[in-house]
């Protein structure tokens, strides 16, 4: 029992920690931002304290410098969280709930891909290989979308 209050204080911790380094969790606010600095909007639907795969991929990917430094110039971050044991404003859990039906989000994690205009550039998830290898499949999503005449202003 003592073993599963550490791991949800650690993923509560994760989740807290990934709020205050630059995580939006007002999608509309991200979208408009996305737009005016034409920026692509990456949307991770977590499970923060209690998805298993969700704290791996915030430990592995989320958390590491490569990631950060990547997002920081070229991406809007949004994390609509389903936590189990932290409570969310009403209406931050509408809106997720509310997203969550528009995207068709089935599992956890499922991470979106957005153009600045808000469209679909990409879905995917957990992947192995850590930040850099996570980044390069996020630029491979942009491209193939820019390369289909999507994305630009």
């Amino acid at each position: 029992m003592k073993a599963n209050w550490i791991v949800v204080a650690a993923a509560v911790a994760a989740a807290s920690a990934q709020a205050a380094t630059g995580w939006e969790d007002n999608f509309e606010k991200a979208l408009q931002r996305a737009e005016k600095e034409d920026k692509y909007v990456l949307v991770d639907f977590s499970g923060s304290d209690w998805c298993g795969w969700c704290i791996k991929l915030d430990d592995e990917v989320f958390s590491k410098k490569a990631f950060k430094e990547y997002a920081k110039e070229s991406l809007v971050l949004v994390l609509l969280d389903f936590p189990r044991w932290k409570e969310l404003p009403k209406a931050t859990r509408e809106q997720n709930e509310a997203l969550l039906k528009k995207y068709g989000v089935r599992g956890f994690p499922t991470v979106l891909l957005l153009s600045p205009k808000g469209e679909v550039a990409g879905r995917t998830g957990y992947r192995p290989g850590g930040p850099e290898a996570y980044v390069q499949h996020i630029k491979e999503m942009i491209e193939a979308h820019k390369a289909k005449g999507g994305g630009a202003k």
